[in-house]
């Protein structure tokens, strides 16, 4: 049982009496301060207020109260709990208050990085609705929709900004509301009608060994800066294409305690609080490209091992410079700019050309480059060698480095490519026909000098055995050694051959 009752404490400094509501629930007091006051004269010798404008404010505000409490079930709350729903329950909430509490939780829990997309989603949906004090009552499905859609030239923002705001609204009603107990502070969900789009596919930035070898040892720009941003660009990119494709957060953020024995080990930033091992990886620096590691270590009293962050304020200012000196020396050799290149090119290419050109598959590729592929929880009871992953880093460096070999990356396809529907022969390419019957080879003929399949076909034919039932359906794999394509044709005993 709750009651509740308007009364006076203690006298302010200036005399007057604050008057508040006295709320008795379950045996315990509480008091909730009214925005009246009243002199000494106006109190009685019992202590109650005899101020007859007072007493009919303080008279409709129990009412209310009353009202209030009458549609829940208060019977097993705590004191505290009622004076809250009782105060709070018609509160316009700030959406920007709560968006800058939800961002700074995350802050403090270590996701910096995802904090910052909150933190730039946020502040564009101020932006566009001129104002940095936003309540949730006026983030309606209508005025969101019309958010989103100014952001549809974007490639990336218009399906990331409506996300960290759909979870920051998640996050509120989960935290503000209790319909258990009947408080509806949000009162409302616009995200139920509205469809966020998808973000545009990523490009393929991956070049090849050749364009590596060309941007790697061609002269740098001409500059008269100390440290200029073409040489950092060329040698981080480096470091990226040497080290597994290794992130530049990573690198900026590398400790000395991470590099043991010649070996870097540690965890992935942008995925670490998102996997169950940490994204943790060991990667051996190759002696190619050890001296430009040792050209960026810091001093012994640093905890640093690179010096990049007393020349930049954090991982996005390094990221951004590594870019300009790598779009500067593509700029040097006459690129257009929409074809330059930047620091994920190098992560892309080690991944390409280790499938395409060290004969490494796709697990062995994502091993290296420190993706869960699949196996997350596998990774958090196994003591995982990571000698695999060096070893396919040294091949890839060897490759680009070391020999002057094309790179396999043109004979990749895109699905959307018109195929190839003629298969022709001619008498000077090297022809593998074999025949199969119940999945048995039963012929093979490797040679030259056949100028159409039919003529394949008539060699195998000959060469099958005799006792063939009429009505047997052979299939006949025939491969053009020279371009690697190959043909499969059907034939029965009897109608075919």
């Amino acid at each position: 049982m709750t009651t509740l009752k308007p009364v006076v404490r203690k006298a302010r400094t200036d005399g007057f009496y604050p008057v508040y509501i006295r709320i008795v629930h379950n045996r315990k007091p509480g008091y909730i301060k009214t925005d009246k006051i009243v002199d000494g004269t106006h109190i009685s010798k019992k202590g109650e207020i005899t101020d007859p404008v007072v007493n009919e404010f303080c008279s409709r505000l129990v009412l209310t109260y009353s009202d209030r409490l009458n549609r829940v079930d208060a019977s097993s709350w705590e004191v505290k709990e009622v004076i809250e729903h009782l105060t709070t329950v018609d509160e316009d909430v700030s959406f920007s208050d709560y968006a800058k509490a939800h961002i700074a939780k995350m802050e403090a829990d270590g996701h910096i990085r995802n904090a910052r997309n909150y933190k730039l989603s946020v502040q564009h949906l101020e932006r566009y609705l001129g104002s940095d004090q936003l309540k949730f009552s006026q983030l309606s499905s209508a005025v969101l929709k019309k958010w989103i859609e100014s952001l549809a030239k974007t490639n990336r923002a218009k399906e990331m900004y409506p996300v960290c705001v759909r979870q920051i609204f998640r996050a509120a009603i989960l935290n503000l509301n209790d319909e258990e107990k009947g408080i509806v502070r949000i009162k409302f969900n616009p995200w139920l009608k509205i469809k966020i789009p998808k973000a545009d596919k990523s490009t393929q930035r991956a070049i090849s060994a050749e364009a590596c070898r060309e941007f790697f040892f061609r002269p740098l720009p001409q500059t008269k800066m100390i440290s200029p941003l073409p040489e950092l660009g060329r040698d981080v990119a480096m470091m990226v294409l040497c080290l597994g494709g290794i992130n530049t957060v990573d690198l900026y953020n590398m400790k000395k305690a991470n590099y043991k024995r010649g070996v870097l080990c540690y965890k992935r930033a942008k995925t670490r609080n998102h996997r169950t091992d940490e994204a943790y990886i060991e990667m051996r620096v190759e002696p190619f490209i050890r001296p430009i590691l040792e050209k960026y270590f810091s001093g012994a009293d640093d905890d640093f091992l690179f010096n990049f962050h007393e020349r930049y304020c954090d991982s996005d200012s390094f990221c951004a410079n590594v870019n300009n000196g790598i779009k500067k020396i593509c700029k040097d050799m006459g690129m257009k700019p929409d074809n330059y290149y930047c620091v994920y090119t190098f992560r892309h290419t080690w991944g390409t050309i280790a499938q395409n050109d060290c004969d490494a598959n796709l697990h062995d590729v994502a091993f290296g480059m420190n993706h869960s592929h699949g196996l997350r929880i596998t990774r958090t009871y196994v003591k995982v060698d990571f000698s695999p992953a060096w070893r396919l880093n040294a091949k890839v460096i060897d490759f680009i480095f070391y020999s002057d070999k094309p790179s396999k990356q043109g004979k990749a396809k895109d699905i959307e490519e018109p195929e190839e529907k003629l298969f022709r022969i001619t008498s000077k390419m090297m022809i593998n026909g074999r025949a199969h019957f119940m999945g048995k080879l039963l012929a093979e003929i490797t040679d030259i000098g056949f100028k159409n399949v039919d003529m394949v076909i008539s060699a195998l034919v000959k060469k099958l055995p005799s006792d063939l039932a009429v009505g047997s359906s052979v299939q006949f794999t025939i491969l053009n050694c020279d371009s690697q394509r190959d043909v499969v044709y059907h034939h029965t005993k009897g109608k075919g051959f």
